[in-house]
């Protein structure tokens, strides 16, 4: 059984820390020449449009966004299901010679990152790839780290990290949910 433990982050809070990403973002990459943002589906996607949008807002100039799905690139496919849910990614520009950076909700063991690099690499060959999350929990298996990060949370390896977007859950919070003993 899993119980809520904390909120940790809920809709302002959220927006705060992709408003100071967007910032972090275009500071350390000079501007937004050549810089595209691609989401890990299913809850980078939707943050990587909002900080599209901050960056437009800030910037004024619009930055390019795709969906990367890395369901064949998971080393833990076979455990997932016999028959895994695929859809497809959609990156409509070439990612040649571009500064990406590859967005998503939670930060963990690092291997959803890394399938994420091995689609990427299979699309084309960028000049830089960065990573953006909302939330870093911690507990690396492989050694990869965020370059912009919402939000240290340090949990347990019996917690989990609940990220709800309103474009796909409905409602804007951010739950460590913790795995109750069985007896």
């Amino acid at each position: 059984m899993v119980r809520i433990k904390a909120q940790v982050m809920d809709g302002e809070s959220m927006r705060r820390a992709l408003y100071r990403l967007s910032h972090e973002i275009t500071e350390r990459n000079k501007g937004v020449k050549d810089l595209v943002l691609i989401g890990i589906r299913t809850r980078g996607v939707p943050l990587a449009q909002r900080l599209a949008e901050l960056i437009k807002e800030h910037e004024g100039t619009v930055i390019p966004v795709g969906t990367l799905d890395i369901t064949f690139y998971r080393d833990d496919l076979t455990l997932i299901s016999p028959q895994p849910v695929v859809h497809r990614s959609n990156i409509p520009f070439a990612i040649n010679e571009k500064k990406v950076v590859l967005v998503d909700d939670v930060l963990y063991t690092g291997r959803t990152v890394r399938a994420a690099l091995d689609a990427l690499m299979d699309l084309g060959r960028p000049s830089m790839i960065q990573l953006a999350v909302l939330i870093d929990r911690g507990h690396r298996e492989l050694p990869i780290r965020a370059d912009f990060i919402g939000k240290n949370v340090p949990t347990s390896k019996r917690e989990l990290i609940q990220v709800k977007l309103k474009e796909v859950d409905g409602e804007e919070k951010v739950l460590i949910l913790e795995s109750e003993p069985e007896d």
